[in-house]
């Protein structure tokens, strides 16, 4: 009796602490997502990201999961939105616009007979949804396929002399130079030039951040000045006295007049009236003096700061017509065109909607030929996914003839700020475009395009489920040409995909879809004959989720937890898995024989664990994706438990690292 009260006495022993632990665990959660929360809520998505992953591993929630892929999505890492929307929208109480925003991030993505199937699906729990939402969406998923199988033909370059890991867009030409727009930093103190930081949400309590603009994590934006190599590269000199981002720029022909955005901080009395404030945008404009400096920047005569954003302006060539976006009241949609007239005084008439373009979506960053056709980028209309660039043809005031520039001009995420202004300066000029597609060197890069001469090199595949040999249809493959431009399809029905190729380049070949580990290849086109066609296949493992995965050779010393050199061959493999799949995260288990002390080799295997996961974080993994699991000889793979006579071999079955996949 009494060893069995003492067991009862133990076991409530064990109930106590456990429950201790569960609410200690419960209570971190909660005080991780407070501070995450608050971040958000400051459009500080970078920190509230990692604090919300943290707040994932304790405990998982629907609410996690849906602020996850908002901020990702806000950040536009439109790769993690779909996985994390992917997961809110089949957990209990899921609203139904988590399955909207989870086919929003599909399209991102390049999925788009995927996305059409969720589109589908939240319009039948939707029934608010309009037949002419729904043709937009089935609508640009059908073209979107269509058009990455029979891509327009023209060569997309990305301009790295004017790139960084950062954002980079809105180039245009002015005076033999590119003038553009970015949010790096390491030249924001040099050239004389007076820069303030800006910020656009903040808590009017506090001081912000001086570098660190929380939204994106990065800098803030400023215009700089490029020639042909990043050596070139400064800051435009302009003083526009503000501590907000200033961009977007637009020159007359003469290049002695100019307009651009700018964002302003409110008075310090101001700034303690409000807990948050947020801060719309602004048009200025600037003038050349006689000795060539740019004066004090000038207000536009119909900004409303405290009403609505006024941007993205473009100048005409005659410098008679100014172009911009703005969320005023009376528009169609969420930003709108507009255009302004100067008048023989100098004054600008009273904006104009140009409903002709507008839609319930966003249109933004108009521009001219030289034959005054005008270009602009929209999300409201039949597209590939976020903004797309479009081409207004002849007009009558009320409607016009609209044209989707197409692939590769076009992408799944976001393709804006198109710019022919070089060319009206010089025929051999380039034509600019910006997109935060795949592919580049930051999120938002800068990008020029001509026609390609006609290919005879061809690139023929077939996209297999690796477990049971069998095509897929509808994967994502995806050719990256090595210094040079990125292009995706959709397999057909046979798992097929094709691409045409170009002469003495080099590629890589990625596949993925969802449900399955992607695979990839490189391949050239080097020292090969015209007429030549290149068979590539790829194979994809599907993913079966906390299913254990044994890795082969990661063996450890005796009694000893660090990383072998012939083990960190292995876990390399598994690094690559981890970068090649940025979406899953993993358990990562060490097991042990039974032979020694059971507690011992709990605590033996977890030290293994940690210096495995620790290899794989120091090679640039995440320590959000990764938890380290030692299980001891608590999962035996056979006979061999305590007091059971076996070989070396059979002990050495149960000595093993394993990795499980608890997140797609």
């Amino acid at each position: 009796m009494k060893k069995t009260h003492t067991s009862i006495l133990n076991l409530g022993k064990i109930f106590t602490i456990s429950c201790l632990m569960m609410l200690s665990t419960l209570g971190k959660a909660q005080y991780v997502i407070k501070e995450a929360n608050a971040q958000y809520e400051l459009y500080n998505y970078i920190k509230a990201i990692d604090l919300y992953e943290q707040a994932w591993e304790k405990k998982k929630s629907l609410y996690t999961a849906e602020r996850l892929a908002s901020a990702y999505n806000l950040t536009h890492n439109y790769t993690q939105a779909e996985s994390w929307y992917a997961i809110a929208s089949k957990m209990e109480g899921s609203s139904s616009d988590n399955i909207l925003r989870y086919a929003q991030a599909l399209q991102n993505n390049g999925k788009f007979t995927e996305a059409k199937i969720q589109y589908q699906n939240y319009s039948e729990r939707n029934k608010a949804v309009t037949l002419d939402q729904k043709n937009l969406w089935y609508l640009s998923c059908d073209s979107a396929v269509k058009w990455m199988r029979n891509p327009k033909n023209y060569d997309i370059k990305n301009e790295k002399h004017l790139n960084s890991t950062l954002s980079d867009w809105g180039a245009v030409s002015h005076q033999g130079a590119v003038i553009f727009t970015s949010d790096r930093s390491r030249l924001a103190a040099s050239d004389g030039v007076k820069v303030r930081k800006p910020f656009l949400k903040f808590d009017g309590s506090k001081v912000p951040d001086e570098k660190i603009y929380g939204w994106t994590g990065n800098g803030y934006l400023h215009l700089y000045s490029g020639g042909r190599d990043q050596d070139s590269i400064k800051l435009f000199p302009i003083n526009a006295d503000t501590r907000y981002h200033v961009g977007s720029a637009t020159f007359n022909n003469v290049g002695d007049e100019m307009y651009f955005t700018l964002t302003r901080l409110p008075e310090k009395s101001e700034l303690a009236k409000e807990k948050i404030r947020t801060i719309n945008i602004e048009i200025y404009s600037s003038k050349k003096n006689s000795e060539g400096n740019w004066l004090t920047p000038v207000p536009f005569i119909y900004n409303n700061v405290k009403e609505y954003s006024v941007g993205d302006p473009f100048l005409s060539a005659d410098a008679k017509t100014l172009y911009f976006s703005s969320d005023m009241p009376g528009g169609l949609g969420g930003t709108d065109l507009y255009a302004s007239y100067r008048g023989t005084d100098g004054s600008w008439g009273k904006p104009m909607n140009l409903k002709y373009i507008n839609t319930a979506g966003n249109e933004r960053s108009p521009s001219l030929d030289k034959d005054n056709h005008l270009y602009f980028s929209s999300d409201g209309r039949i597209g590939m996914g976020g903004l797309d660039i479009y081409k207004a043809g002849e007009t009558d005031g009320n409607t016009a003839k609209v044209e989707n520039m197409g692939y590769p001009i076009n992408s799944p995420q976001d393709d804006f700020a198109f710019n022919m202004n070089e060319i009206s300066i010089n025929p051999k000029g380039k034509v600019y475009l910006s997109s935060n597609r795949t592919g580049g060197e930051g999120s938002d890069d800068i990008y020029s395009f001509v026609e390609r001469k006609v290919l005879t090199l061809r690139l023929e595949g077939v996209v297999y489920n690796k477990k049971t040999n069998q095509p897929i249809k509808n994967a994502q493959v995806t050719l990256s040409k090595i210094e040079g431009a990125v292009l995706s399809v959709e397999t057909d029905t046979d798992g097929k995909f094709g691409f045409k190729l170009e002469e003495q380049s080099d590629y890589s070949l990625k596949g993925n879809k969802t449900g399955f580990l992607s695979d990839n290849t490189s391949l050239t086109t080097k020292n090969l004959a015209i007429s030549t066609v290149i068979k590539k296949d790829l194979f994809l493992d599907s993913i079966i989720p906390n299913k254990a995965i044994r890795l082969e050779n990661i063996y450890y010393d005796f009694d000893k937890s660090n990383i072998r050199p012939d083990a960190a061959i292995e876990l390399d493999k598994l690094v690559k898995i981890l970068s090649d799949n940025p979406t899953i995260w993993i358990e990562l288990g060490s097991h042990t024989d039974s032979r020694g002390n059971s507690q011992y080799n709990k605590w033996l295997s977890q030290s293994r664990a940690n210096s495995a996961v620790q290899y794989i974080v120091d090679h640039g993994i995440s320590k959000n994706r990764i938890t380290a699991k030692g299980y001891g000889e608590s999962e035996l793979l056979n006979r061999c438990s305590d007091g059971v006579k076996c070989t070396e071999e059979e002990h050495q079955l149960n000595r093993r690292t394993e990795f499980k996949i608890v997140k797609q």
